[in-house]
């Protein structure tokens, strides 16, 4: 964490000095606005946090509830999420709090005695260290706070405007504020009133019935839901020794996928209610809280489970549906215009809960969409740009639900159905890369290379997340991981990872430093004037020496730059390899010299050779055309 760069100020270096649109933030919901977001789920929390760090971006988020969400329905929280919440800077805290998932148990109808179950198998949750961080389970409510907080303490200083349903929406050919939402006032004073809002552009996160989907022509498409499960979060007295820990449990009366939640009481228990009849007009969303206790005492026993109190229950029946586009524009006008308005998260794709997904991948459809828009709205890139979020985040969604199908078909499966009674857990450890969120890998784009010079860095693929490593920081001789200092600030990363040579021997580091700093092609040519040398491009050099070997001083200026009113210098942008675990070999990196490029939502936009400078800016063109023009 850096600060006092402006100046020394006592207080939390959390909380950001309010610029730009939030030094005189208005509390009512301005009439024009650059972007409104509908709808303060994960996806639109994380969206609206991601913008509230661009202080000239006027950015609301409404939501028709009167006030914060005090129980979530979502809960499992995927380490590729972690990995997003220290860029937000809260993944310390959330752990601290958080149920963290090491195991899953498998139990099975008893060979003796079908009636009873047995644990048949265990599977550790992360067997190939896929993540430094933990998979959890915590209420998306606490998410949503966290995400709050990053609003409130960015320098936007935004906030949800609670009390507004979306009504409706139109986008015009022209004008400087195209689209008009028209808002109903669900709570306040002027409830009931109706109030209209123009903007630049809208983000739909606002769920499986959305109102935002619907007024652009978009419909979920896909399989009716035919199996039915009850799910309660439950203090409850149990003599199942498993009840601290994930469980997938097939008896002879049915299935469990048993989830603890945090705090060390409360636990979810998925409880299967078995098929729908097509013909039961959904009578089985009608099925008690006492019918899903009963059912489960059924499928645990020769085990019982007492429930004390019931925190939240329902049923629901699984669906896989998915839009065939993520924005406004039409298959046949693509190319013709940008997109105004976006979808996001279960707006745009729905699946079964048993896996973890939902909360986890909408997440991920807002960082997609945030930075970019924030990008555009700055005038860094063009708005092309806004037409690469449903192209990459379409596949993704449809990739989650074919793994989705698989896996819900599992789980309501009969023991005796089983080819291999080990079917189960196999599957769950050797498909533990999906819904831990790392298998996403992006295709070739205006914002993503290609794979040309991947066997220059086999550890870092091209389209997929940057997985961090660990380094030493010279100037004060810290071990860190590297990713851990990339926070979401909209800025993009490159990592040069030095040639043999030592910092100031004019090696090949030299010279690409040269070139970075100097060039008119280089990127950082780009950033304004009157900004921190770093301010949209975030170098960094990792030298394959231990850190008392490198002289800081001899390290190129573009990797130390000055920053602030006091153009102070930033030494903490220069690594060393950790000899106990050297990033090069653990990252498979060519010792000739790699620049890896890093997008501000964390995925390896490309990699190439510290020459290949020519190439590094080609890449970068035509994302900066039309730089410092910022759109209308």
């Amino acid at each position: 964490m850096q600060f006092h760069h402006h100046g020394y100020v006592s207080g939390d270096p959390r909380i950001k000095p309010a610029a730009g649109v939030g030094l005189n933030r208005p509390e009512e919901l301005p009439d024009e606005v650059d972007v409104l977001i509908v709808g303060t789920g994960p996806a639109g929390m994380l969206a609206a946090a991601q913008l509230a760090q661009f202080p000239n971006i006027t950015t609301r988020i409404v939501e028709r509830r009167p006030g914060r969400l005090a129980i979530g329905q979502a809960d499992g929280i995927q380490a590729r999420s972690v990995e997003t919440f220290q860029a937000f800077g809260f993944a310390e805290r959330i752990i601290a709090e958080a149920y963290r998932i090491t195991e899953m148990a498998f139990w099975k109808p008893d060979p003796a005695n079908h009636a009873n179950i047995v644990r048949a198998a265990r599977a550790v949750d992360d067997e190939m260290g896929i993540s430094e961080f933990p998979h959890l389970i915590v209420n998306q409510a606490r998410v949503l706070d966290y995400f709050a907080e990053c609003m409130a303490n960015a320098p936007t200083r935004m906030k949800p405007d609670y009390g507004y349903d979306f009504q409706g929406l139109e986008v015009a050919s022209d004008g400087e504020y195209p689209v008009t939402v028209r808002l109903l006032r669900t709570a306040g004073p002027d409830e009931g009133h109706e109030r209209v809002v123009r903007a630049k552009y809208v983000i739909g996160a606002d769920g499986a019935r959305s109102k935002v989907r619907q007024s652009i022509g978009c419909t979920l498409a896909g399989d009716q839901a035919n199996h039915a499960w009850g799910v309660m979060d439950v203090l409850a007295v149990t003599d199942f020794p498993d009840i601290r820990t994930k469980c997938a449990i097939q008896g002879a009366e049915g299935s469990i996928l048993l989830i603890p939640r945090e705090g060390g009481h409360l636990f979810r228990m998925y409880v299967d209610l078995g098929e729908v009849d097509p013909a039961s007009h959904h009578a089985v969303r009608n099925t008690s809280i006492e019918q899903i206790i009963a059912k489960a005492n059924a499928i645990i026993h020769p085990y019982t489970l007492e429930v004390r109190n019931v925190a939240w229950s329902s049923v629901y029946e699984v669906g896989h549906r998915l839009t065939d586009r993520f924005d406004d524009v039409l298959p046949e006008d693509r190319g013709t215009r940008t997109p105004r308005v976006f979808i996001t998260g279960d707006a745009c794709h729905t699946h079964s809960a048993k896996a973890g997904q939902g909360m986890n991948v909408s997440m991920q459809d807002g960082f997609n969409i945030a930075w970019k828009l924030g990008h555009v709205l700055e005038g860094r890139s063009p708005e092309g740009l806004l037409s690469t979020y449903s192209e990459e985040r379409q596949v993704v969604a449809r990739n989650l639900i074919d793994f989705d199908k698989e896996w819900s078909s599992m789980m309501a499966k009969k023991p005796e159905e089983f080819d291999d009674p080990s079917e189960l857990e196999d599957f769950y450890v050797r498909t533990a890369e999906f819904p831990a969120g790392f298998m996403t890998q992006y295709a070739p784009s205006l914002v993503m290379g290609t794979d040309a010079h991947q066997d220059l860095a086999t550890g870092f693929p091209v389209g997929k997340r940057f997985k961090s490593a660990q380094v030493v920081r010279v100037c004060d001789t810290n071990p860190m991981h590297l990713g851990h200092h990339a926070t979401a600030d909209g800025r993009w990363r490159i990592y040069a990872f030095a040639d043999a040579a030592l910092p100031g021997t004019g090696s090949a580091t030299d010279k690409f430093a040269e070139w970075l700093a100097n060039s008119a092609d280089s990127p950082l040519a780009a950033t304004p004037s009157d900004a921190d040398p770093d301010a949209w491009f975030d170098a960094k050099v990792i030298y394959q020496q231990d850190h008392p070997s490198i002289d800081i001083n001899a390290v190129p200026s573009v990797f130390k730059p000055s920053v602030g009113p006091f153009k102070l210098t930033d030494y903490e942008k220069v690594y060393g390899v950790d000899p106990k675990a050297d990033i090069f070999d653990e990252r498979g990196l060519d010792r000739g010299g790699v620049v890896v490029v890093v997008r501000p939502d964390q995925y390896v936009a490309n990699v190439l050779p510290l020459t290949a400078t020519a190439e590094l800016g080609a890449f970068f063109a035509p994302l900066l055309a039309g730089r410092h023009l910022p759109v209308s």
